[in-house]
């Protein structure tokens, strides 16, 4: 008895409304959760966005897949087995409902409805009742008569198909419950959990990736990436899987024959577009299918859509600079494709290379972001009008190639670069910049080295060869003194004068104006600082000039006359030799030329319970129209011996029009019933 009234219990709860739209709600909240939150992406990413405490507990609730997560899956399949419950308990009520006419509602009850009515008659019963049908007939109404004791009751009704929304409501969230769990990762997570399946890292080669990390072609849902530079193919998808990947092996080979990739006049990407070939492994069919953004193409049961693009292992030209103090090889060529590592053993390096990603277009807000408000209306403006408004100005231009790769030393250690081809203007001047950071969470911090008239940097690291080469600064000391002083001063003076420029190059050299700071900070009294640094300043200017013309000396080239332009180069390239003593590479790479090889990244899914989602919305949008469109009204005519008749109207929703309706069918019977009454007398 215990046990029953057990069953019955959890059977009551599952088949409640409140149990239904709590599951609802949950996968609501849910649903939010995982549209907000960027889903299966690499853990790498959460961890650089959550941190060390919060990742951990982001990772355990997997909100990083929550539509593959065991408690997303387990409330989908509850709310099919609610629903489905719901149904069951529902179906025999209703359909006896649906087919019942009500013909034994008393008149005590009929005259308790809102809308009623009752009726003179001048019609004999049979006559009364004939009419009555017939006009019920062109109503469209069916009706059911029940002859008793206090007359005949006329039971008529339509729209009770109204029901059948809520067949079609329950069985549509009951199909689209199925089809979520049909695609989601149970026979996958089962596996990984009985040990079958394990994931591995990304960065191997795929012929290297062994069998437990592999899924057949058995595998009835999946969703994953396929890579393909221009002139490969591929036949496996990787899947994105907690911290690691997984290879979905697919039934055909996919090739790219050409990767489009046009542009706005901005260098924004406008269309992409692939032109690939499709081969059936065990036929050898080929289809040949140009695809591109919000144009997918299904094969042998697997979707193909164009995500996105990729660099395909474009080969790069590059001109390496070494940094280093005192270095005799000024430059040395260098050549590397995207993906590679090469060992850079130029004048004694011992640096690896690796070249980490090339992008022919940089799109950069190169408008100024500084300028003040000019009153409180201008200030104010950036909150007014539409929510897509920018509160910043925008000026968005194609600042051309860059390349990103990384310089590890023999320990190991790493430093990420990245560096464009073309000088970049900032502040009315032209710079080549170079970006470093020490670890990929960290934001680049720019180098920028000056450009001469002929738009290269070769003028500004020729100065700063000099500057910071320790063998010079005897020589730079004499000629700044020489020029500085004349020829009357006296032998003291131009010794301390000449000690006191090596020694502001001798600092420079070590750490850049952050030594020279601290040599003032440390030997300087407060009050005579500033009057120092400006001094010192004066110093490494006079002596950079005099480095300028040892440079372009020893070039075979000409000297030049001081001006403007050439003196904000010379400041620039103070500040940038300043900034390269913190560069962390003893080599800066130019990049100088290339030859663009593009990948596309096609997005391959297998989604089996797609049709059932469709048919459940489908199901859905006629079970919401039925419920909302289809209206259930019950007309009873009570037509009574003693002459009178009552009418009765019920609905299954309040209306505007159910008043109108009532006084229709009134006034229509009214008529009928008592043809020989004035309108008057019927009113």
């Amino acid at each position: 008895m215990r046990h029953r009234s057990t069953s019955r219990a959890l059977y009551e709860l599952l088949s409640s409304m409140r149990f239904a739209i709590s599951l609802l709600t949950i996968l609501g909240i849910a649903s939010i959760i995982g549209t907000v939150l960027k889903q299966n992406e690499p853990y790498n990413n959460y961890l650089n966005q959550f941190g060390p405490f919060w990742f951990p507990v982001f990772e355990k609730l997997e909100l990083y897949t929550v539509y593959n997560s065991v408690w997303f899956l387990t409330i989908l399949g509850f709310l099919v087995l609610s629903t489905s419950t719901c149904i069951v308990r529902q179906t025999r009520p209703m359909l006896r409902d649906m087919r019942s006419f009500r013909e034994g509602a008393r008149e005590s009850s009929l005259a308790q409805f809102q809308h009623h009515a009752r009726l003179g008659t001048s019609l004999d019963a049979d006559a009364a009742r004939q009419a009555t049908e017939a006009y019920l007939a062109r109503a469209g109404f069916k009706v059911r008569a029940n002859p008793r004791e206090d007359g005949l009751l006329l039971a008529a009704k339509q729209g009770s198909w109204t029901r059948i929304g809520y067949f079609l409501a329950h069985s549509a969230i009951v199909l689209i419950c199925l089809g979520g769990l049909l695609d989601g990762n149970l026979p996958l997570k089962a596996q990984m959990a009985l040990g079958g399946k394990v994931v591995t890292s990304g960065n191997q080669l795929i012929s290297d990736i062994k069998p437990e990390s592999r899924l057949g072609l058995e595998n009835w849902s999946f969703r994953g990436n396929v890579f393909i530079p221009e002139g490969k193919s591929a036949n496996v998808a990787v899947l994105n899987v907690q911290d690691g990947i997984l290879l979905q092996d697919l039934p055909f080979t996919v090739s790219l024959h050409k990767f489009h990739l046009e542009h706005y006049d901005t260098g924004m990407p406008k269309r992409f577009a692939s032109d690939i070939l499709i081969t059936d492994n065990a036929t050898g069919k080929s289809v040949e299918k140009t695809i591109e953004v919000n144009k997918p193409f299904e094969f042998d049961g697997i979707m193909m859509y164009q995500a996105s693009f990729e660099d395909g292992g474009s080969r790069l030209k590059l001109v390496g600079h070494d940094l280093r103090p005192g270095s005799t090889a000024a430059t040395f060529p260098a050549e590397a494709a995207v993906g590679d590592s090469i060992k850079l053993s130029n004048a004694g390096l011992d640096y690896t290379l690796e070249v980490g990603s090339f992008r022919a277009f940089n799109i950069e807000n190169m408008a100024n972001e500084e300028a003040a408000e000019t009153n409180t209306i201008a200030s104010l403006e950036k909150h007014l009008g539409s929510g897509a408004k920018s509160p910043t100005k925008k000026d968005m231009k194609n600042v051309g190639p860059s390349v990103q790769y990384k310089l590890r030393d023999s320990a190991g250690q790493a430093r990420e670069y990245q560096n464009y081809m073309q000088p970049i203007e900032q502040d009315g001047a032209w710079y080549m910049l170079s970006g470093m950071r020490e670890s990929p969470s960290a934001p680049f911090r720019f180098m920028r080295i000056p450009v001469d008239e002929d738009g290269k940097a070769d003028t500004s690291l020729a100065i700063r060869r000099v500057l910071i080469d320790k063998s010079r600064h005897d020589e730079l000391a004499r000629r700044f003194a020489s020029v500085m002083l004349g020829a009357d001063a006296t032998p003291a003076i131009r010794t301390r004068m000449h000690e006191t420029t090596a020694k502001t190059l001798e600092l420079f050299a070590v750490g850049g104006f952050e030594s020279v700071g601290k040599f003032i900070e440390s030997t300087i009294p407060e009050a005579e600082r500033e009057k120092a640094a400006d001094v010192f300043i004066k110093i490494l200017e006079g002596a950079g000039w005099e480095a300028w013309k040892i440079a372009r000396a020893s070039a075979g080239q000409p000297p030049l006359e001081m001006n403007g332009a050439r003196a904000r180069l010379l400041r620039d390239t103070l500040n940038a030799t300043s900034d390269s003593l913190h560069y962390g590479a003893p080599v800066y790479l130019q990049l100088n030329g290339f030859e663009e090889v593009r990948a596309t990244v096609l997005q391959v899914t297998r989604s089996p319970g797609k049709p059932i989602v469709y048919l459940g919305s489908l199901l859905l949008v006629l079970g919401v129209f039925a419920m909302l469109y289809i209206r259930e009204r019950r007309l009873f005519v009570l037509i009574k011996a003693s002459g009178e008749a009552l009418v009765a109207l019920s609905s299954n929703r309040k209306s505007l029009d159910v008043d109108e309706s009532f006084r229709q069918h009134r006034d229509a019977l009214a008529a009928l019933l008592n043809p020989n009454a004035g309108p008057s007398a019927r009113s």
